[in-house]
């Protein structure tokens, strides 16, 4: 009986050893999950805070394509009055067609006729440009002015695309101008609006459109109409001869005020008229632009490459330069009176004068807006 209580004695005390040895041994390190997700925890708010303090992504570049369309009218010449209405539209569609940026201006020029003479000291601004000055307010029963509701056909056409515009309702009212049909559009916009119209189709479509990419950008567009020296008064044997000629440019130029994409055109509308001062000749063509090679410059000079080809290499030269760096673009006076690139490697490429373009085109980028 007391060797069974000894051997019982042994057995409890080595249980209580083992029960004593399994408390005392530590974890190991890779069994401690509880102890890092804590810390985990703790990080989420700080990661939730990094985030919003991340700033916002710049906008990507895109590319996009500038076009310039210019509708010429001459039929609201009459007897003492020779009259050049041209529409201009500078447009920017993005890779879907879609107007992204469009400026709109018309140069109304006008010439009296009295007793055969024409005035031969004229200025010429834009609508525009005139502002509050062209008084459609205060001469007719329109609540905006030009400039205002120009603006508002602008809006009206961004975001579509050229057979959207194309396609907006129209009627000719009672004063024969065609206006557009709805009503919240009429109400901000009543003038004519189908030479805007054609001009915007024009510029979308425009086959010697200029491709730019930015991610912004501001769009400026410009007119400048002068009298030519062609000018000259009627007599009994001979039609006189009004003849104002426009140069347009469009620019689009990024935040620094460089020029990433141009266009420069221009227009010689010659209206003939008799010592009555009645208008014999209101003929119109097209810009010098559309006519390409109909406008002859290489058949009847000594040029090697016609006008549209030479305004190209002109807006090659002009990418990437300020209006102040165009501006001081030297330039000498040849022998025919034309001011022409003094640089002879540029004179190459453009031998035409040069001194409209870049009165322009310089004025385009102030414009930009």
């Amino acid at each position: 009986m007391k060797k069974f209580f000894a051997m019982l004695l042994l057995v409890c005390m080595i249980l209580s050893l083992a029960a004593c040895g399994q408390q005392a041994a530590p974890a190991p390190a890779a069994e401690q999950p509880a102890a890092e997700e804590p810390a985990a925890e703790e990080a989420a708010p700080a990661e939730e805070a990094a985030e919003e303090a991340a700033p916002a992504e710049e906008p990507a570049a895109a590319e996009y394509k500038l076009g310039m369309g210019v509708v010429v009218k001459t039929d609201s010449s009459k007897t003492g009055n020779a009259q050049v209405d041209a529409t201009v539209a500078a447009v920017v569609t993005d890779a879907e067609g879609k107007i992204v940026a469009v400026k709109l201006d018309v140069a109304q020029n006008k010439m009296d006729i009295t007793d055969g003479q024409v005035e031969t000291e004229k200025e010429f601004k834009t609508k525009l440009e005139l502002g509050d000055d062209y008084n459609m307010v205060k001469f007719s029963d329109a609540t905006n002015e030009w400039y205002q509701q120009a603006a508002a056909f602008e809006a009206y056409a961004l975001g579509k695309t050229a057979d959207e515009v194309k396609g907006t309702e129209t009627v000719v009212n009672d004063e024969g101008h065609t206006v557009v049909t709805d009503e919240t559009l009429y109400a901000s916009c009543s003038i004519s609006v189908g030479d805007f119209i054609e001009a915007i189709v024009k510029a979308c479509n425009d086959e010697q459109g200029q491709t730019f990419t930015a991610e912004e950008f501001k769009l400026g567009l410009a007119a400048i109409t002068e009298i030519d020296a062609a000018t000259k008064a009627a007599t009994a044997d001979e039609d006189g001869l009004a003849a104002m000629y426009t140069n347009f440019a469009a620019a689009a130029v990024d935040a620094e005020g460089k020029i990433l994409a141009s266009i420069v055109d221009e227009i010689q509308p010659k209206i003939s008229f008799d010592a009555a001062g009645e208008i014999t000749d209101p003929a119109f063509k097209a810009t010098k632009r559309e006519l390409k090679e109909d406008y002859n410059m290489v058949k009847f000079s000594d040029a090697t490459l016609e006008w549209y080809q030479q305004a190209q290499n002109f807006v090659d030269f002009a990418a990437g330069k300020t209006a102040d760096e165009l501006s001081a673009t030297e330039t000498v006076v040849n022998e025919e009176g034309h001011q022409v690139f003094a640089d002879e490697t540029l004179h190459a490429s453009v031998s035409i004068s040069v001194d409209g373009m870049i009165e322009v085109l310089v004025k385009a980028v102030g414009n930009a807006a």
